[in-house]
């Protein structure tokens, strides 16, 4: 599984046709003690850049945008359930949603591990 980040702080892990997406634990340390995670619904269709998700921290709300095109297939219920789930294990029981590719081309502008690190403090 192929694992590539967004400048806004986003995780996609690429399997085959489908990406599951979540925040990195840089993001989720910047917003703090999460309270309120709000989930697309399965079945819609995306595009890249859409406003995908929302979350609320103590500090303020973010919004998470699609990183790549496609159709929504799966959200985490349990994120949604226990917010703090998200600043728990951000990258793996916290991830978010998952989506159907519609365009595999839109993974080359992603960013590879280090390229991301070369972003954050």
């Amino acid at each position: 599984m192929e694992v590539r980040f967004t400048a806004e702080h986003e995780w996609v892990a690429v399997d085959g046709n489908q990406a599951t997406v979540g925040i990195t634990e840089y993001a989720q340390r910047a917003l703090g003690d999460l309270v309120f995670v709000q989930l697309p619904t399965v079945g819609t269709s995306m595009p890249r850049g859409a406003v995908a998700a929302v979350v609320e921290s103590v500090k303020a709300a973010s919004d998470i945008f699609a990183p790549l095109s496609g159709r929504i297939v799966a959200v985490n219920p349990a994120a949604v359930a226990d917010p703090s789930l998200v600043n728990m294990d951000p990258m793996d029981a916290g991830w978010l949603f998952k989506i159907e590719l519609s365009d595999a081309a839109e993974l080359s502008p992603l960013l590879d591990e280090s390229a991301y690190r070369e972003l954050v403090p």
